[in-house]
Order: structure tokens, then C-alpha cells, then sequence
């Protein structure tokens, strides 16, 4: 039997074209700071602000490595307290809401799904 894990996802990867304009965007619906990263293979990221540890995550640039898009996983973003406050910004900065906060369980909470400015599909979660 194998040992549970803490959490499912330990990393994520979001695929950003212009990794600038996705940077700023991510910045300003999470009124967050992300930190930049560049690799010697090319590869260069903005690193989602996180705990030592703990789930993490970036934005991430490589012409070969990755693509944008409306068809891959679905990465589960926090959304706070209350995730509305997150998807309140998104049309305003670039993005587009596609599902409103609904609740998914009273014991679950709530999700939402949102199309980044790099046309990439994105959902968050909360308990509020």
C-alpha cells in the first residue's frame, strides 16, 4: 500500500506566449508579485508566489516546450477566500470568464474557470 500524498499537485506549469503580458496578468488579478527565472536551455519562467515546499508554480516560456491552449489539464488555482474576487478581474485585465463561481458541494466549496490572456483554460477554487 502506498504512502498518501500531502498534496496532488506538487508543481504546475501555465504556458504563456508573451510571457510579459501573462506575467502582468496573473500580477494583477492575484495582487501578486511573481519572480522571473531563465534557464541556459532558453526556457524562462515567473515563478506564482509559495511557501518552501509547498505547492508551487509558473508561467512558462519555451518556444518548443510549450504551448498555450484550451484543451489541457486543468490546473485548480486558489482562489482565496472567495474566488469572485479573482474572476471580478479577469475580463478587466485580458482574460475571460467562461464558468462563475458555482458551487461544486457545500463540503467542497466553489469553482470557477477562466481563459487567461494566453488563451489558456484556468480554474479556481475556494471554500467561500
Amino acid at each position: 500500500m502506498s504512502t498518501p500524498m500531502n498534496n496532488a499537485i506538487s508543481w504546475f506549469e501555465i504556458p504563456a506566449a508573451d510571457l510579459s503580458r501573462a506575467k502582468t496578468f496573473y500580477e494583477t488579478i492575484f495582487g501578486v508579485e511573481l519572480q522571473s527565472m531563465e534557464f541556459p536551455n532558453g526556457l524562462k519562467m515567473e515563478v506564482f508566489p509559495h511557501e518552501q515546499n509547498g505547492v508551487g508554480g509558473a508561467l512558462a516560456h519555451h518556444p518548443e516546450f510549450y504551448e498555450t491552449g484550451t484543451k489541457g489539464p486543468l490546473v485548480y488555482l486558489n482562489g482565496g477566500a472567495d474566488l469572485s474576487h479573482v474572476l471580478d478581474k479577469v475580463d478587466a485585465s485580458g482574460g475571460q470568464v467562461v464558468m462563475p463561481k458555482t458551487q461544486i458541494a457545500p463540503e467542497i466549496g466553489y469553482m470557477g474557470v477562466f481563459m487567461d490572456c494566453e488563451g489558456n483554460r484556468i480554474a479556481l477554487h475556494s471554500q467561500g
